[in-house]
């Protein structure tokens, strides 16, 4: 028995030295080494204290400012820890209740918008976390967030062409907007 069992421990110890700690930390110092924001969760600093990440959504409900897609995370929106999509198809009752209810929203906030309301404000992405929005859903709410602010819808569009990103590498992607570095902008605006 013992001449089965030292061989077995021994190589357990060892695989999980090598695959549970050097491995990791080889990852790790390669990842801080080659993409230092990236590793650090590309955290937005301000003030000195972080306020956001580029890569995870925030809830931003206020009409003064941009919002971003809807999330399905629960049981509070843009949960990292509960990531993941509704699982709802596009016949589902429950699914074309909850579009209804955010286009009747976004007509609430804006109603004398005339521009048609992009597929992106009004459904939730696979994660729920998402943080870009389309350049045309952050063109949507410009009218609704220069009137809440008292400024001109032109330096709004303007503002939202300057954050907006292209394709990744010119090629992978769409264009898109992060909707926390928008409203940071915004909010240095006044």
């Amino acid at each position: 028995m013992k001449t089965l069992l030292r061989p077995a421990l021994s190589l357990f110890v060892l695989l999980t030295a090598i695959t549970g700690i050097a491995y990791p930390l080889a990852v790790t110092g390669v990842a801080k080494a080659v993409f230092p924001e990236a590793a650090d969760g590309s955290l937005i600093v301000k003030d000195g204290k972080a306020i956001g990440s580029r890569l995870i959504g925030q809830n931003f409900n206020d009409p003064k400012y941009f919002w971003g897609r809807p999330s399905a995370t629960g049981p509070m929106p843009y949960n990292a820890s509960a990531s993941g999509g509704s699982n709802q198809g596009p016949l589902n009752p429950a699914l074309v209740d909850a579009v209804k209810g955010r286009i009747e929203a976004l007509k609430a906030a804006d109603p004398d918008n005339p521009l048609p309301i992009p597929a992106d404000l009004v459904n939730a992405s696979a994660s729920g976390l998402d943080p870009h929005i389309s350049p045309a859903a952050a063109t949507y709410q410009v009218s609704r967030v220069a009137g809440q602010r008292h400024l001109l819808p032109a330096d709004l569009t303007a503002l939202v062409a300057q954050h907006t990103e292209g394709r990744q590498w010119g090629v992978f992607g769409e264009p898109r907007v992060n909707v926390l570095e928008l409203n940071i902008a915004l909010d240095a605006l006044r």
